[in-house]
């Protein structure tokens, strides 16, 4: 019961998407049934810190990572941080855990004649099928969207005559973004393929060749399979493309605070994620020029 609960004050008082309250869900039942099966307890109520720390030894040994183990731990800590709420419980079992420390890797984007590589026309099927895939592609390198936001764009949100779209964001936060020529192009070749096939569909812009809302295996799959035709790196998603997005605006000379806007983060540290290549090629450019950047 407040496992339920729990999930619907996740959608209806935090405004989480359906993706991010069925993550939780499924955290929270994998830990429930981790707590059955090693300590005979079906109530979560009446869990205490040695338990959490046996399924994080447990976790380990299944080979995830600490970063995938701290997003786990972290739905624990947002359950159990609710039911203090609710006066359900009187001490919160994780009070003194401390997250475990991960190695930042740096995800390396895509260099803009990658991007060049991946939306050329002839790479993609001359079809409904090819011309869809391009555009969504398209849409999330140019925008900078994420997956769900791309699946769940609605007609009416593609302002054409505004040079604009709107995109609903995490806890159904709206943003505004540009939509730059050459994209404007690629989407009325789109419009023009789904009138013809006559796929029209009220509730999503992007739809399969039934009509009907993409799935995320689709839009990762897609992704993924003509990232592969143009680049040996190892990262080949979605957000990779989000990634790039922004930063090729920050090696352009775009502001930190409108990327932010842009990708609708709640805040610039999320943001400065994305500034280490900026960096990096602001380190290349200062060696290479600087009279006691090099060495004799």
């Amino acid at each position: 019961m407040a496992l339920a609960q729990f999930i619907d004050y996740l959608a209806l008082e935090k405004k989480y998407s359906s993706h991010t309250c069925l993550a939780y869900k499924k955290d929270l039942e994998a830990f429930a049934v981790f707590c059955e099966v090693n300590f005979d307890l079906k109530d979560l109520l009446a869990v205490h810190y040695a338990m959490i720390r046996s399924w994080i030894i447990a976790l380990k040994k299944e080979g995830l990572s600490h970063r995938t183990i701290n997003r786990k731990l972290s739905s624990l800590r947002s359950y159990y941080k609710f039911l203090l709420q609710i006066q359900q419980i009187q001490q919160h079992p994780m009070a003194d855990h401390q997250p475990l420390k991960s190695s930042k890797t740096v995800q390396v984007p895509y260099s803009q004649e990658e991007i060049k590589a991946l939306l050329a026309p002839h790479n993609y099927p001359d079809n409904y099928i090819g011309q869809l895939q391009l555009t969504l592609i398209a849409l999330l390198y140019y925008t900078g969207m994420r997956r769900q936001e791309l699946i769940d764009l609605r007609p009416d949100w593609v302002d054409a005559q505004k040079d604009q779209l709107k995109v609903l964001g995490k806890r159904n936060k709206e943003r505004i973004i540009p939509i730059v020529a050459t994209l404007k192009d690629y989407l009325e070749r789109y419009d023009k393929q789904k009138k013809y096939q006559k796929l029209s569909n009220e509730k999503y812009y992007l739809v399969n060749n039934k009509g009907e809302k993409l799935t995320e295996k689709f839009v990762y799959d897609t992704v993924n399979f003509y990232l592969k035709t143009i680049t040996t790196k190892t990262k080949k998603s979605p957000h990779m493309l989000r990634h790039s997005f922004a930063t090729h605006l920050l090696d352009n000379g775009a502001d930190l605070n409108a990327v932010k806007e842009l990708l609708g983060h709640s805040s610039v540290a999320a943001t400065q994620l994305y500034t280490h290549s900026s960096l990096e090629q602001l380190q290349q450019v200062y060696r290479g020029s600087h009279p006691r950047g090099t060495k004799k």
